[in-house]
């Protein structure tokens, strides 16, 4: 991360929720704020999965979005990729599956989104907050109570 960073980085340690049950949220509060959103996967088959999960989130609705290998992904209020960039103007960058948060200066806010049971990705992220903090950046952590709500905890 550049330590111009703009933006603040927020990191998501999921205890008692999966990925697919806590993104949706997130994403939809996103919106909600009026801003765009970039979800970042390094793995394709997770990406597709998002798809999926997205579109049948919830009974009454769907969270409009598309992925980056669709035709007019730059137009897309949330976007799947695998890819560098920001292809459709995001202000919220998701880092999930260990992205690197490498651009994460390019966006108003970066969160960051890791599987505490995962040995790996607690490292990785331990490791991203360090150099983070390191480059200058405004970091929280946040963590999932028993009854399923988020608190920030540093």
């Amino acid at each position: 991360m550049k330590p111009e960073a703009r933006g603040d980085v927020w990191f998501y340690h999921l205890e008692r929720s999966s990925l697919d049950q806590v993104l949706p949220g997130l994403l939809e509060k996103t919106l909600q704020r009026g801003w765009r959103a970039l979800v970042r996967v390094r793995d394709p088959a997770l990406m597709g999965m998002l798809d999926e999960r997205l579109w049948t989130w919830r009974d009454e609705s769907f969270l409009p979005h598309g992925r980056a290998d669709d035709d007019h992904s730059d137009r897309q209020p949330v976007l799947l990729t695998a890819g560098v960039g920001n292809p459709n103007r995001a202000d919220a960058l998701f880092l999930v599956d260990g992205a690197a948060p490498d651009d994460a200066a390019d966006f108003e806010r970066c969160l960051i989104i890791f599987d505490g049971q995962d040995t790996e990705a607690l490292a990785r992220a331990r490791e991203q907050w360090k150099s983070l903090k390191q480059a200058g950046a405004e970091a929280s952590y946040w963590r999932q109570s028993e009854e399923g709500t988020w608190s920030r905890a540093a």
